[in-house]
């Protein structure tokens, strides 16, 4: 498959970007001017401990004119919709849209603006960063990339699935939207309210949070299952007991670098969600609550 547009390549999607691209696929990142400038003079340089560090030439450039096969979306929560201004209705057609952003509520509303395209529900789950505009940095020992695959768009999603397995991300396909999505965002509110509270990596937060770290993933899973998905609760610990020590959420980072929290998307998901249901969700609200105000406030975090 060639013609793969890139939307925001930073930590996710430069490093798919970079990956795609040495394998031979035709790769134009979507950015600011700024970005543009450097990804067209230098090209993409990836660090990984995964990968190895290698740099590729990709196309670069302020807003997408030309149709593509595939779209990835990898913005920040926070930052979709100035980004979206970059990814026109018309030129985008009938291509498929891949989001790979926290969250959930992002996918109707990509469906509402690319009316004409496979938009497809899907996750990602990697430590990656950008540190420099063109120099991403790798540091989980895995990408695992999950899709949707249902309706007009099921063998486009295979296709491209094909794609990433062959540039050396495990790339997975499934016929269940909701378990897709929300089977991460349980991992996710966890990860990211826990370390970004404490402001300390998994390791610590799985030990001297572990009875938050059990209610968390809890009510998530609850409101998930309410959502029609097929979440295990305790499959889900398992999975945070098992990632690496050292690991931060990028809501972690974001926060110690004063950047905006996409506490909205990955936690306020999970408490609408729940209010729609029915479902108290009283230690999420908690973390939430403690989260917003100290935004608000701009105090230090609390490592207790």
């Amino acid at each position: 498959m060639s013609g793969i547009a890139v939307l925001g390549p930073g930590g996710v999607g430069g490093l798919l970007a970079g990956l795609l691209a040495r394998r031979g696929q035709d790769v134009t990142c979507l950015a600011g001017p700024a970005t543009v400038d450097v990804l067209a003079r230098d090209g993409l340089r990836v660090e990984s401990r995964q990968f190895g560090t290698f740099a590729v030439r990709v196309r670069a450039a302020e807003r997408l004119d030309d149709g593509v096969d595939v779209c990835l979306i990898a913005v920040k929560a926070t930052q979709l919709a100035d980004a979206l201004e970059r990814l026109p209705a018309d030129a985008v057609g009938g291509a498929l849209v891949v989001p790979l952003l926290n969250g959930v509520e992002h996918v109707d509303l990509l469906q509402r603006r690319y009316p004409g395209a496979g938009v497809v529900p899907a996750t990602i789950r990697c430590e990656s960063t950008r540190t420099a505009p063109g120099v991403i940095r790798h540091d989980s020992p895995f990408v695992r990339v999950e899709m949707a695959a249902t309706g007009r768009s099921a063998d486009a999603v295979r296709r491209f699935a094909d794609d990433l397995t062959d540039a050396g991300v495990s790339a997975q396909v499934s016929d269940d939207p909701a378990t897709v999505m929300w089977s991460k965002l349980t991992f996710l509110a966890a990860l990211a309210l826990l370390t970004t509270a404490a402001g300390a990596p998994a390791g610590e937060v799985r030990e001297r949070r572990r009875d938050d770290l059990v209610a968390l993933v809890g009510e998530a899973a609850a409101v998930a299952r309410a959502e029609g998905a097929a979440v295990d609760a305790a499959a889900v610990v398992a999975f945070f007991d098992g990632i690496p020590a050292g690991m931060q959420s990028s809501m972690q980072r974001d926060a110690e670098a004063g950047r905006p929290l996409e506490l909205d998307a990955v936690a306020g998901a999970v408490v609408r969600t729940a209010a729609r249901h029915g479902i108290p969700v009283p230690v999420t609200s908690r973390y939430v609550d403690l989260l917003t105000d100290r935004s608000r406030s701009a105090l230090p975090r609390d490592a207790t």
